[in-house]
């Protein structure tokens, strides 16, 4: 111990590699890819994840979130909050279409992301919904958009944004709730992406915000490199062993779509479990996810797992 103790007080790090240096994020996720390898463990692992399984379990054993926000680094308290929003054990949607339903905790964690990061929203189904129908919602679609413009959130609504300092063109993608549909997904004719995307950037790496993931097959011929995903909710129950989901919220059993990387040419669609749940308040074998995808300058090929 007094051995461990003098080399962290020589080299100023606690976890430091065999040069007396920091551990670089690399060298950290070589180290994880290596060892889940060795134990034949397929589920996907990340530094992140560590961080935010510690946070977490700070926060359920009532740890005061001042000195969690110390231990992470985080400058603001804001951002250390959103551990608290996704911690909870039976949590729902974060944003609900459903007369009166609060918005509030969407809007809590909208308001901690944006002091820290741009953002850049797609919007979903509720989304849409709320706008659609103000007879059924009232003011609900108005209020949200008001909120979102008040922390400079502008939701990429079939439009997009180019970003050549990073090599990229988010586009964000509203679907009708025609393609929303119970039971058989709606049929989505060759052109309908273009007519209301346009064509996809052909000099940028282009990122779709889909949210659905039914089209996949389409985002892909329209030219999305990378579609980012979620809506299914992981299939509510993960079948054990086989790990397939077995209900999405169309109703439909055992989508093809339901979490995980998804390949199609050189298309590729990370599908997010999501942190919630919504028309059936369960999830079985089906632990909540929150995907962090890292772009990485000059990397060429398709999306890689650490």
């Amino acid at each position: 111990k007094h051995v461990f103790y003098e080399h962290i007080q020589n080299c100023g790090h606690f976890f430091a590699n065999q040069s007396g240096r920091a551990l670089s994020d690399q060298a950290v996720r070589r180290m994880i890819h290596k060892y889940t390898s060795l134990a034949a463990i397929e589920l996907h692992i990340t530094p992140h994840m560590f961080r935010h399984t510690f946070a977490t379990s700070l926060l359920e054993a009532d740890v005061d979130i001042r000195y969690i926000q110390e231990m992470l680094g985080h400058s603001s308290i804001n951002i250390t909050e959103i551990y608290t929003h996704v911690a909870m054990k039976k949590q729902r949607d974060i944003l609900t279409a459903k007369p009166g339903a609060s918005m509030e905790p969407a809007l809590r964690l909208l308001r901690a992301l944006a002091e820290e990061y741009p953002i850049y929203y797609g919007n979903g189904n509720h989304e849409h919904r709320l706008k659609l129908s103000p007879q059924t919602y009232g003011d609900m679609g108005v209020r949200y958009g008001e909120a979102l413009g008040e922390m400079g959130i502008e939701p990429l609504v079939n439009c997009h944004v180019d970003l050549p300092e990073y090599g990229l063109a988010v586009y964000g993608l509203e679907l009708d709730k025609y393609y929303f549909k119970h039971f058989r997904p709606g049929e989505m004719s060759p052109g309908y992406l273009e007519g209301i995307l346009g064509q996809a950037s052909g000099e940028l790496y282009t990122v779709l915000l889909a949210h659905n993931p039914d089209y996949f097959p389409q985002y892909a011929s329209w030219g999305a490199d990378l579609a980012l995903a979620g809506h299914v909710h992981g299939g509510v129950v993960r079948v054990p062993f086989w790990g397939k989901g077995l209900l999405s919220p169309a109703l439909r059993l055992f989508p093809e779509y339901d979490g995980g990387i998804f390949r199609r040419g050189k298309s590729v669609m990370v599908l997010s479990r999501g942190l919630g749940s919504h028309t059936i308040p369960v999830r079985v074998f089906n632990p909540a996810e929150l995907w962090v995808v890292d772009f990485v300058p000059g990397l060429e090929g398709d999306l890689a797992e650490h």
